[in-house]
């Protein structure tokens, strides 16, 4: 498949990274076809300052590379798969996902201690309401407060003194080359990580010569686990906001563990989550999402 494809990206390194280890890996399969970057700047990136607590409703990171798809400023879109919503916009589909890095949580302290050893009272940032419930869970004495921008700007921001711990994902760490410090939380007893996390999806328009090229170097496991977790959290109607970790862990065997903590966002910091586990068949994950989520409910 020779040709020509936009490949649509947000501007933070993180995502040029990914964009890159994307378009790598289209040219290893087809050396014929060329990617152009198409910059795309999301409302996530526009409005910095607006607090995570703000930030209602899905797409604030996703949503102006769907419409550049769909109106045909690009062919395809890079996005980190956590962050896509539960329904993606009528005519688009994920065409592709690359083989999933980490998709653990990790603590960054700011003296490189480990986090269980932080004093009372301690700082610790983060923008995601799943990840403070889980942590508050552990330690209730902590404090938890929030943060925006991007990895290198939290990570400057930890070292200038805003907070004495910062929770990011190991994906965007280990992608960044910063993960020197970094300590990864167990996402069964500690911290479940975010429906998809760690995994880049490859968008396009439904039956385009894109959408082809993204098709050819899909990895089906990732696929699999991936829309596994989507399926728990379009069942609890949730978006990035919602107090949800869902992560589909192959094991060998072609055997599964989908593991899953929810906090009940009107609960107050501290309260214990409701953890489920289901274990079976990698090729009937789909089934045991839809049962998980089910007890959920």
């Amino acid at each position: 498949m020779s040709g020509a494809i936009r490949v649509a990206t947000r501007g933070s390194a993180l995502a040029r990274r990914q964009t890159e280890e994307a378009t790598a890996r289209l040219g290893s399969h087809d050396p014929a076809l060329l990617c152009t970057i198409v910059l795309v700047q999301a409302a996530g990136d526009l409005e910095p300052d607006t607090p995570p607590e703000a930030m209602a409703g899905d797409g604030w990171f996703s949503s102006a590379l769907e419409r550049s798809l769909l109106e045909g400023e690009a062919d395809l879109a890079v996005h980190s798969a956590k962050d896509l919503p539960s329904r993606l916009a009528p005519g688009l589909v994920v065409a592709g996902y690359l083989a999933r890095a980490d998709p653990r949580d990790a603590v960054v302290t700011r003296d490189g201690s480990p986090w269980r050893d932080l004093p009372a009272g301690a700082r610790v940032a983060t923008g995601s309401p799943r990840r403070a419930a889980q942590l508050l869970a552990l330690r209730p004495d902590l404090s938890i407060g929030s943060i925006r921008g991007n990895v290198d700007t939290r990570l400057r921001r930890l070292a200038e003194g805003d907070a004495d711990a910062l929770v990011v994902a190991m994906a965007g760490l280990c992608r960044l080359g910063l993960v020197i410090g970094a300590l990864p939380l167990d996402p069964g007893r500690e911290c479940t990580p975010a429906p998809a996390q760690g995994a880049i999806a490859l968008q396009a328009r439904a039956g385009s010569i894109a959408a082809a090229a993204a098709a050819a170097v899909d990895d089906p496991v990732t696929r699999r686990c991936v829309e596994a977790e989507r399926t728990v959290l379009a069942a609890l109607g949730g978006g990035c906001r919602l107090p949800l970790g869902v992560l589909a862990e192959p094991e060998g065997g072609g055997r599964v563990t989908l593991t899953a903590a929810f906090a009940d966002p009107a609960s107050a910091p501290g309260t214990p989550l409701r953890r489920l586990t289901r274990r079976g068949d990698l090729g009937s994950v789909g089934a045991l999402a839809a049962d998980l989520a089910g007890a959920l409910l």
